[in-house]
């Protein structure tokens, strides 16, 4: 059975430059469409599909990828077996760099979509429907190649897609955004591959609220920067006994008060044995009157 969702929308996938990375940014004037229109996975590739969006390509493409066809095979192999293809809208990256996008005829226009491979080597589809027109599209191309391929994966989809919606976005308005993104070991505590899954589902806003939960993701879950971390001892072992203590933690042993108001707050994927993220003592800081 073909399951479709009516998704008019806009969406970039992309691959890292060095391939590690794999996701989906998406936004509509749409219920919920991270719930749709998403999917990756690693060592395969990733997949927006939207307009009159057939589910069924997100599990059906990632095999096919993961049999080892390339974007343009899979979107192939995808459309030419669906009846309902002049409705669809589709975009898909693969692991190995290739990229291709899909607009049926019948999508409501403004529709279309373009993909390529950015100077840097990070391949990209984006694609929309029922758009302020072509200019979208053209902007979130525009920003995906000018960012800055430092900058994290998460952010520079999202960069693009607040570009997209800068331009005029989704003709009928705003509701929700979504980013979906992989790579080996990403997820919680390494148990899977899902490095970020944020999802916006009914916002007048909802890019910028999707940027909000950002910031919130990277303090619990970023990278822990080792280098800038700092021993748990003398006045900064005073300091962070003291504050907790504010907390209601008070324990002669500094480092296990840390780590049990750290699980409450959410940030064990902060600890370090033996010192502080600056991001946790800024934290604690901020709940207990500010800094040192």
């Amino acid at each position: 059975m073909t399951l479709t969702s009516s998704t008019m929308t806009f969406s970039i996938v992309a691959r890292s430059e060095d391939g590690s990375k794999l996701g989906v940014a998406v936004a509509s004037k749409f219920l919920a469409v991270g719930a749709a229109v998403p999917a990756a996975e690693v060592a395969a590739g990733a997949i927006a599909t939207q307009a009159l969006a057939n589910l069924a390509y997100r599990p059906d493409g990632l095999a096919l990828l993961r049999d080892g066809l390339d974007a343009q095979a899979t979107v192939d192999n995808l459309t030419g077996n669906d009846p309902g293809r002049d409705d669809r809208q589709l975009g898909i990256v693969d692991s190995h760099g290739g990229s291709s996008t899909f607009t049926g005829i019948d999508c409501v226009p403004w529709a279309g979509g373009t993909a390529g491979t950015t100077q840097g080597g990070s391949a990209y589809a984006v694609q929309g429907n029922i758009l302020a027109g072509p200019q979208v599209v053209d902007a979130v191309v525009s920003a995906w190649c000018a960012g800055d391929p430092t900058r994290d994966f998460h952010h520079r989809l999202v960069d693009a897609l607040l570009a997209g919606d800068l331009a005029g976005g989704d003709a009928r308005g705003r509701q929700s955004a979504a980013v979906f993104v992989v790579t080996p070991g990403g997820g919680y505590g390494g148990t899977n591959d899902v490095l970020v899954d944020l999802r916006v589902d009914d916002h007048a806003d909802p890019i910028p609220e999707l940027v909000r939960l950002i910031g919130i993701r990277d303090m619990l879950f970023g990278d822990v920067d080792l280098d800038a971390c700092v021993p748990l001892t003398g006045p900064i072992a005073d300091e962070v006994r003291d504050r907790l203590a504010i907390l209601g933690r008070s324990e002669d042993d500094v480092e296990r008060a840390l780590i049990i108001w750290a699980d409450i707050e959410n940030l064990e994927e902060r600890m370090v044995p033996g010192q502080i993220d600056p991001i946790v003592l800024g934290h604690l800081r901020a709940l207990t009157g500010g800094t040192a």
